[in-house]
């Protein structure tokens, strides 16, 4: 797989690190509150995982399913609920764990969505920020990483369901999503 990438940009060793201080960060936060964690599948599973570990407070964690994506590298722009929470989230704390913020659009409608069940607070944990290509006025409240515009797979972020099992963020070579488009 590693011959279809130009560079690693974050090691293994840079996310578990970050991964940690965030983690100690939101322990630090959500001390006494009722929190609930929100995964959005599939991308964002292995940071939520490692997250969780690193929160040390009673929480629960619920799943999420949307897609603005399909088999394209770009976004549509359009979202849509593949799957929704199966619990309630009114009247709790709520953290909505994403793999990447990239144009925005997709957690725009979330936050949307998700408000109007009424949760006591809503923030955004993003492992990613890509500020490049952001469409709408919408930004995580925790990321770990700042990244430039280029097409990122490995810890959970794929290209055609592919390289999700990397252990690290690596760029894809453009010659890879660029003949399939």
């Amino acid at each position: 797989m590693e011959e279809y990438l130009d560079r690693i940009l974050l090691s293994e060793d840079q996310i578990k690190k970050r991964v940690a201080q965030l983690g100690a960060q939101i322990t630090e936060e959500y001390q006494g509150k009722d929190l609930l964690v929100i995964g959005i599948l599939k991308g964002a599973v292995p940071f939520l995982a490692d997250l969780i570990r690193e929160i040390k407070l009673p929480l629960r964690y619920d799943f999420m399913a949307v897609s603005s994506y399909g088999a394209s590298a770009k976004s549509s722009g359009e979202v849509r609920i593949l799957k929704d929470l199966d619990s309630s989230i009114e009247d709790r704390h709520i953290i909505i764990v994403e793999d990447i913020v990239d144009t925005g659009l997709t957690l725009k409608y979330l936050q949307e969505n998700l408000g109007r069940r009424k949760p006591l607070s809503m923030k955004i944990a993003a492992l990613l920020d890509k500020p490049g290509r952001r469409r709408t006025e919408v930004y995580p409240n925790y990321n770990c990483f700042v990244i430039p515009d280029e097409f990122v797979v490995g810890y959970g972020l794929d290209y055609n369901e592919a390289y999700r099992n990397l252990p690290y963020i690596g760029a894809l070579k453009p010659e890879v999503y660029t003949e399939q488009d």
